[in-house]
């Protein structure tokens, strides 16, 4: 999709009420929902992260969607896919902040050339005990993107029509962090598994933008 249009399609959705859990759930492994009635109290006392979805023009004014693949070390999430984006630290004002900060520390990408549209909903994680609040962003700039070398392994650039396309979606097996192999329902995008709690991210914003598209 031309970035225009994009932008002119998105241009109302800060009106339009949040598709919230249901939508997130979804994408959801078999597992979380009962983590989480475990985990209640550690909700409660959860530490904080934030993300930014973060849509763009490429070099051909077709709009795209940012994702890293994380490096492999041990934690819960090695070598998986996700937005950019981290803990909150005592430096940042506001989770939005974090959620910029991150992003121009692991992308590149300046905090002056984003524009948040909209907070989306917040997601717990129960395996790093971390709820992570995403937010919905735009740059009207081509990217040069600079990946953070000891965080990042790879930048994956998802094309808007392939994001909302319901083919993306699938259900495959992976190892679990409760160290199980599980068939779980996951988005594949430029030939990459994305489950779990970006998963589950997506699909909300998946949801939202169909609403408008």
């Amino acid at each position: 999709m031309n970035f225009d249009t994009f932008l002119k399609s998105v241009s109302k959705i800060e009106q339009i009420p949040l598709p919230g859990l249901a939508s997130q759930l979804k994408m959801s492994p078999p597992f979380r929902l009962e983590l989480m009635e475990q985990q209640v109290e550690a909700m409660k006392n959860s530490k904080k992260a934030a993300v930014t979805a973060l849509f763009y023009p490429d070099e051909k004014q077709v709009t795209k969607l940012i994702l890293i693949l994380r490096k492999t070390y041990k934690g819960v999430h090695s070598a998986q896919v996700g937005f950019p984006g981290g803990r909150r630290e005592d430096s940042d004002e506001t989770l939005m902040h974090a959620a910029l900060r991150e992003t121009w520390e692991e992308v590149g990408v300046p905090i002056s050339d984003i524009k948040v549209l909209k907070a989306m909903t917040e997601l717990y994680i129960p395996p790093s005990n971390f709820t992570v609040y995403p937010y919905f962003g735009i740059t009207h700039k081509t990217p040069m993107f600079v990946k953070q070398d000891e965080e990042v392994e790879d930048l994956i650039e998802v094309l808007l029509t392939d994001f909302v396309d319901d083919n993306s979606i699938s259900s495959v097996k992976v190892m679990t962090s409760l160290e199980k192999e599980m068939q779980v329902p996951a988005f594949i995008l430029n030939g990459h598994i994305v489950w779990g709690a970006t998963a589950m991210m997506l699909s909300e914003l998946k949801d939202l933008l169909k609403t408008v598209l």
